[in-house]
Parts: C-alpha cells; structure tokens; sequence
C-alpha cells in the first residue's frame, strides 16, 4: 500500500515538472525537431517609450505585424520601438484592449503550429507587459498555420507567415 502511494507521488511530481517545463517557452522546429534555443523575449528591452500623446492616432501609423525568425517565439528588436509606443498606449488608456494573433509557417503538425503560434503571442504579450501594459488588457488567440498572410511553398512566403497581428478591438 505504501510503495502504490510513493509510486503515485513520484508520477504527480513528474508529471508538475514535465508541464512546468512545457509551458517555459522552449521551442521545438516548425518542422517537428527540438532546438532548444529559444531563450525568452525580453532581452534588451528599455524602458523609453517616446509616446507623448495618449490618442490612438498615437500608435495609428504603427507597425502592427512582427515578424519571427524560423522555430522561434523571440521577439526580434526590430519591432521592439513599435512595441513600446504600443505598450506606453495600453499603459496610458486602461480601458484599450489589444488582440494578439500569432501564426505560424506551414510546415510542423497542426498541433505543432498552434502552440508556437501561441507561444509568439504571448511572446508579444510579455513584451507589452513589461512595458507598462497590463496584462488584463491583452488577449493572446493563436491560429497555428491556418491563416496564411501569403499562399506559397517557399521561404519567402514562409517568412512572412511566422507572425504575430497586434489588433485593437472595441468591446
């Protein structure tokens, strides 16, 4: 009877640390194999944010598509100006609420793509977070490879598939 109750323990407590390291944003390949290189999505992030307004012509003409590199949920510092402006918004208008879409290639299973798609929103997500946003203003949703931004079997329409759609909505 003892040796069922520690057998059970060990399980549960195996079973907390295999979703635990699930859930900790390490990336697996689009196309199924594990790179263990994605280390996270804040690195270098600062802390200006240069919005002077808090309008939503503030953040019309900003860019509203980040783009990610092949299996990665990190976001590229090129987005990061954007971001931020995003973020000082969300900060300065509590009732704005923000979508974040994440996408991803065709290629990997369709479970697979989900869950990275999902991973680069909430990538975003924490990047808006740590930039003044709150968290109860951001939905993440994420659509996998189901809809592709451009039809194509190639890199350069790959490339443009492995994204994440920032979309405020009125509610």
């Amino acid at each position: 009877m003892r040796a069922s109750n520690v057998t059970k323990a060990v399980a549960l407590a195996l079973s907390v640390a295999w979703v635990a390291g699930c859930s900790t944003g390490g990336s697996n390949t689009e196309g199924g194999a594990n790179t263990g290189t994605d280390t996270g999505t804040t690195q270098g992030v600062g802390q200006g944010n240069g919005v002077s307004g808090s309008s939503m012509s503030d953040v019309a003409n900003l860019q509203t598509v980040f783009y990610f590199d092949f299996d990665k949920s990190v976001v590229k510092a090129a987005g990061f100006a954007d971001l931020e402006k995003h973020a000082a918004y969300l900060s300065a208008n509590p009732s704005a609420q923000v979508v974040l879409e994440g996408h991803a290639d065709e290629r990997g299973t369709r479970e697979y793509n989900i869950a990275l798609g999902e991973r680069r929103a909430k990538a975003v997500a924490r990047f808006l977070q740590v930039n003044g946003a709150s968290g109860s203003q951001i939905e993440t949703v994420s659509f996998g490879e189901e809809k592709p931004a451009v039809l194509g079997h190639s890199e350069a329409s790959w490339s443009q598939n492995r994204r994440v759609e920032l979309k405020y909505v009125t509610r």
